[in-house]
Parts: structure tokens; C-alpha cells; sequence
């Protein structure tokens, strides 16, 4: 079952994405960065497999890549491929759903190294919500809307997770590991455009907490139901502080619950995006970060509150070259630095 992870302590870590193609120079930086909490980046660039659904999407009964396209073949009898993730998942039997090189360079990569100074070792897979949302059948509708269909990928989901929680302990020595789930379409919760339901959200996510003993966390770069993702009791919930801090902190009430329970916000401060990154400075980001600290420091204590928080990226970097990912991930790393030495802890 997974569980809440050791206190953050205002650490560093990345979110997704590096513009990278090479997986050990991806590696290396996030190691030099952020030695303490180092991630798992994924590398889109260096491959379609590598991007967001293709690259957790290996063992999905009825897969089709047509026009760069991931569909799902609903013209063929799929019934034993799903049969077989039923019992994988009934049996514990994850070990035919890890990542390869194709899809997960970087993955495979820092399976590598020895990190004997890192607190926690995280990676992200596909949540459930966004992997189906994305995936659609013949009839061009996703296969979330499908209630067998997206209770057979949060199974797999599952078994995926579960893969590289037990993978990261094995290689890399450490023993806390965070696997995130990446899910921007939660943002579709509550629309009447594209909705999504709750209650098949919370199965989804009760599946895969109950295979994963480590800590699981989400990962929603925009706006949504808070008070609903809180109360799913992620280990970790990553946010866009830097462009919803606002619409976030209506939730105070909650966030502080989820943090006194042991829950860690990661605050995405800085703008993974470079148009609205170099319009910052580390000094800026750090004072909009203290605004958001002294917000909800009127509910809780300041002590709690830099105990359960992680600074991160605001997402993933994709849209940059190295130089410009190692200035946002950089600028993480030194508003931590400086939160930590404000709190005697740097």
C-alpha cells in the first residue's frame, strides 16, 4: 500500500521532461542539481516512444501507432491480452511490465548509478486519466469513457509503477522511492467539455496505491478539484505554484490537513517555460515562493510547512536547449539553498 514518504525538508527535485537526447548527460545534471531528491527525467526529444502515453505504453492490450497517433485496436478481440493484466495485477506479477531502453532511456540509465546520498529516488509514469483520455478506439473516443477499458489501464498502470519502485530500490541502493503519476487531464474534472469521473478517478487511483509500496504521488500542472486530489492521500501532490498558486491556496484549509498528515507539496515555482522564465529572477521567484510560505504560514507552522514542501519546476522542460533547462532546474536548486538557510537546514 503505498505510503507517505520521510519530510522533503525544502529540498530540490525536477518534474518530467528534459530537452536532453543524450540520457547519461540528462542523468549527470539532475545529479549535480539535485543530489539529495534526484528525479528521473524523460527524454521526448531523443523519441515519440519517449514522450508522454507512447512511453508507458509498451504493454497495452490492443496498442496501435498509426500517423504518430497511440490508438487502441477495438476492431479485434482484445480479451486475453486484458485477462492477462487482470491477473498480473491480482497476482503481483509486474515483471513484464518494466520500461526499456526505447521508451526509457534515462530510466535505464540511472539504473546505472549507485546514489547513496539521495533522501528519496523519483520517476513518473502516465496516470491513468491522462493515458486514457489521450488513447482512443476505433470510433475515435477515448478509452477512458470505456469503464473495462480504464479499469484494465489502471491495472497496468499499476503494475508499471509497481516495476519501477522495485527497480530503483534494487539498482540504486536507495530506499525511498516516489513514483508520480503525470496528470494534466485531471484538470478535467468538473467540465462539462470534456469530464471526467470522479469516482472511476478514485478506483483508478485506489488500484494502483494498493500494488505500490512506496510513495505515489500526482502531478496536475493546471487548475482542478483539489480538495478531491488532496483527499486521494498522494504521498506528494506537484503543482503549478507559479502560474495557480492563487486558485491553489483557495484550498488552505485542505492543504494544511494534507500537510500536517504527512502529505508534501512540491511547488512548482519556477516556469518551466523559457518565454516566462527569462522574464524572472531567482530573487523574484523566491519572493512570490516566501508570499505563498507566509499565506499559509497563518494556518500552520512555519516549521511544518518548510518540512513537507519540495521547490520544483512548474513542469517539465521540453521547449529549451541544456543550457536553458540547467538555468530552471539551477534556479530550483537556489531557492531551495536560500529557503534552507533561512531555516537553518542549508
Amino acid at each position: 500500500m503505498a505510503k507517505m514518504i520521510p519530510s522533503s525538508r525544502s529540498l530540490a527535485t525536477g518534474v518530467g521532461a528534459l530537452p536532453h537526447t543524450d540520457p547519461q548527460q540528462a542523468c549527470d545534471d539532475v545529479l549535480a542539481l539535485f543530489p539529495a531528491f534526484p528525479y528521473i527525467p524523460t527524454l521526448p526529444d531523443r523519441s515519440q516512444l519517449e514522450s508522454i502515453v507512447f512511453n508507458d505504453s509498451e504493454q497495452l492490450p490492443g496498442r496501435m501507432i498509426q500517423n504518430d497517433r497511440l490508438l487502441f485496436d477495438s476492431t479485434r478481440d482484445q480479451t486475453a491480452a486484458m485477462e492477462k493484466v487482470y491477473m498480473d495485477y491480482v497476482e503481483g506479477n509486474f515483471h513484464d511490465y518494466g520500461l526499456h531502453k526505447e521508451y526509457a532511456s534515462a530510466f535505464i540509465e540511472m539504473m546505472s548509478r549507485r546514489l547513496p546520498g539521495a533522501l528519496v529516488l523519483k520517476c513518473q509514469v502516465t496516470g491513468p486519466v491522462t493515458f486514457g483520455m489521450q488513447v482512443v478506439d476505433a470510433d475515435k473516443r477515448p478509452i477512458y469513457y470505456d469503464s473495462q477499458l480504464a479499469d484494465v489501464l489502471s491495472k497496468m498502470i499499476a503494475l508499471k509503477a509497481c516495476w519501477c519502485e522495485q527497480t530503483m530500490r534494487k539498482n540504486t541502493g536507495v530506499s525511498e522511492t516516489l513514483v508520480v503519476l503525470n496528470e494534466p487531464y485531471l484538470a478535467s474534472l468538473g467540465s462539462s467539455v470534456v469530464p471526467v469521473d470522479k469516482e472511476t478517478v478514485r478506483a483508478g487511483w485506489d488500484d494502483i496505491a494498493a500494488l505500490v509500496e512506496g510513495g505515489l504521488g500526482i502531478h496536475c500542472c493546471s487548475n482542478t478539484d483539489w480538495e478531491f486530489v488532496l483527499s486521494l492521500n498522494p504521498s506528494v501532490v506537484s503543482v503549478d505554484a507559479y502560474a495557480t498558486a492563487k486558485e491553489f491556496l483557495l484550498y488552505s484549509d485542505t492543504i494544511v490537513s494534507y500537510m500536517e498528515r504527512g502529505g508534501i507539496v512540491a511547488w512548482g515555482i519556477v516556469p518551466a517555460e523559457t518565454k516566462l522564465f527569462v522574464t524572472e529572477t531567482v530573487d523574484s521567484l523566491f519572493d512570490q515562493y516566501l508570499k505563498i510560505r507566509t499565506q499559509l504560514c497563518t494556518r500552520m507552522p512555519e516549521k511544518l510547512f518548510d518540512a513537507q514542501s519540495l521547490i520544483t519546476p512548474s513542469c517539465g522542460i521540453r521547449f529549451a536547449d541544456r543550457e536553458g533547462s540547467l538555468a530552471i532546474m539551477g534556479a530550483a536548486a537556489e531557492i531551495s539553498h536560500r529557503i534552507r538557510k533561512t531555516t537553518g537546514r542549508g
